[in-house]
């Protein structure tokens, strides 16, 4: 499609937007910020000069929207073939093969860490998001309260893109590398305004907050997951203490069994023959939380894309 050659910054903007329509968000957010800043910086390198004239002679070095555009495109395709794992050869996978697959994918294992280390981190976003808010109220009628808030947004977004690196890193999900630009430079007050007006602001405080029960949840379920398989699949060695005394006479050096304080019950859990089935079971819950983490995986990066990059 041919378009007028843009005539300002907001113009080259506006048709490299139109041009990565469809790509993914935060491609869009990483190719508008550098575009962004190397026109600005441009601009300000040819004082003498208006800002057309330097876009003129910018089309020829950086290329116009649409040429900036396919480069990106161009550029995350093989970034992406990069990071990619190689593919095996084709093969039939039977359902079964699919179900137990699982076990080589790394993002399930990620996934997994990743719901262990959600409860830290959302205390973490929790209190940072609770007490910058608090404090931005309780100092807005003193002077150092303005300045305290642009402070604090600032590194909530700090904050939001190391977020998007971790979830990336643990996920896959392409999350972005660079944040918003802030624009043109702008008086104190219309910084604040435009602070209050921007959507991502408040979305990115609502993930902040909303961390502490993701993360809560998260946490239990990875945990109760790797639990009650792990349970299952390793009770061969409480049968067998069971039944050899290990952790009783031989372990501990107590003569009586069930002074050692080991039970079972019901009694037939602690028979030799169950004991195939607990670790049938125990394996068959671990393949399915697995499933479930990688799942969650997806969903949490989806979830952490809708509010923390820009529309």
């Amino acid at each position: 499609m041919n378009r007028a050659a843009p005539r300002s910054i907001g113009q080259y903007l506006t048709q490299l937007r139109q041009a990565l329509t469809g790509e993914d968000a935060a491609l869009m957010q990483d190719a508008l910020y550098d575009a962004e800043e190397y026109l600005r910086a441009e601009v300000a390198a040819h004082p003498d000069k208006s800002e057309s004239d330097v876009l003129e002679l910018i089309a020829s070095t950086y290329g116009d929207p649409e040429e900036v555009a396919a480069a990106y495109r161009d550029t995350e395709i093989k970034v992406k073939a990069a990071l990619k794992t190689p593919a095996k050869a084709p093969e039939s996978r039977g359902a079964l093969r699919q179900f137990f697959g699982i076990f080589s994918d790394p993002r399930a294992y990620t996934s997994v860490f990743f719901m262990l280390l959600s409860l830290a981190t959302g205390i973490v976003y929790f209190t940072v998001a609770v007490t910058g808010m608090s404090m931005s109220i309780g100092l807005a009628v003193l002077i150092i309260g303005v300045p305290f808030f642009l402070a604090f947004i600032g590194l909530t977004r700090i904050i939001s893109l190391a977020e998007g690196r971790l979830i990336e890193a643990m996920t896959g999900e392409r999350m972005p590398r660079r944040p918003v630009h802030p624009g043109p430079a702008q008086g104190f007050w219309s910084r604040i305004a435009a602070m209050l007006v921007d959507v991502r602001t408040w979305t990115t405080l609502a993930y902040l907050v909303l961390m502490l029960p993701v993360g809560v949840i998260y946490f239990t379920t990875a945990v109760l997951g790797l639990t009650f398989s792990g349970t299952l699949i390793f009770a061969p060695l409480a049968v067998v203490a069971h039944h050899y005394h290990w952790f009783g006479a031989q372990f501990w050096g107590i003569n009586d069994f069930n002074a050692s304080g080991l039970t079972i019950s019901p009694a037939w859990l602690g028979t030799i023959w169950i004991t195939p089935i607990l670790v049938v079971f125990g394996v068959l819950l671990l393949t399915v939380f697995m499933h479930v983490a990688r799942g969650i995986g997806r969903l949490h990066a989806h979830f952490a894309k809708s509010l923390l990059v820009a529309a």
